[in-house]
């Protein structure tokens, strides 16, 4: 149809000057538009990370506020979340074989435990990373890391308010008490850095990564 209007519509142009010429072809080029799906490696698709988590994962992991161990849980469940919800439905025992899957293949090398990734969940819970979700479920704090559109991310986040006791502050609350502003609040829970450890800002009552 669009064909046909352009071609009627510029024969119309072209009759007035071509002296009894017929047009006989119209040319139409595209290009890729600026929300073409990315090109990433793997089936499983791709996150959107915040850019600002992403440094402060490296901070915090130089500055031994947070062990590798730990980084490796979160990474793998950021990987592993079902789009367009921010949950995981890995159990401990599937993070842990998951995250052993290359160290089985080389001999000596020190695997991961079970009791080590539970501990480590809990604690990426104390600090605003993951949320238990039940029924062996785990929530990512989707302000940080999330597998899907914009539309997803603020229904998912409209549930979690939903979810909360009606006087509650959504600011106080998993995941809005991570960002910026409190550029230090998860060091807080970790050790003690002595020289790194600063004051943090005043607290304010919006909060999100």
């Amino acid at each position: 149809m669009l064909g046909q209007q352009l071609g009627h519509t510029l024969q119309q142009a072209v009759d007035s000057q071509s002296r009894g010429r017929k047009l006989k072809k119209v040319t139409a080029e595209y290009a890729d538009t600026p929300g073409a799906v990315h090109n990433m490696a793997g089936p499983n698709g791709y996150s959107i990370a915040s850019n600002w988590f992403t440094q402060r994962m490296a901070q915090l992991l130089v500055a031994n506020a947070i062990t590798g161990r730990q980084l490796a849980v979160f990474l793998y469940v950021a990987g592993g979340q079902k789009l367009g919800t921010g949950i995981t439905e890995y159990t401990q025992q599937e993070i842990t074989d998951g995250l052993n899957e290359l160290a089985v293949a080389q001999p000596g090398t020190r695997k991961v435990s079970r009791p080590t990734v539970n501990r480590a969940v809990n604690r990426l819970c104390e600090i605003g990373w993951l949320e238990h979700a039940g029924n062996g479920r785990i929530r990512l704090n989707v302000h940080l890391w999330f597998s899907g559109n914009s539309t997803a991310q603020r229904e998912v986040l409209a549930e979690i308010t939903r979810s909360l006791p009606p006087d509650a502050d959504p600011a106080e609350h998993f995941p809005n008490q991570i960002g910026p502003p409190l550029i230090h609040h998860q060091e807080e829970f970790d050790l003690d850095l002595g020289d790194l450890e600063t004051q943090a800002p005043a607290r304010s009552r919006r909060r999100t990564g």
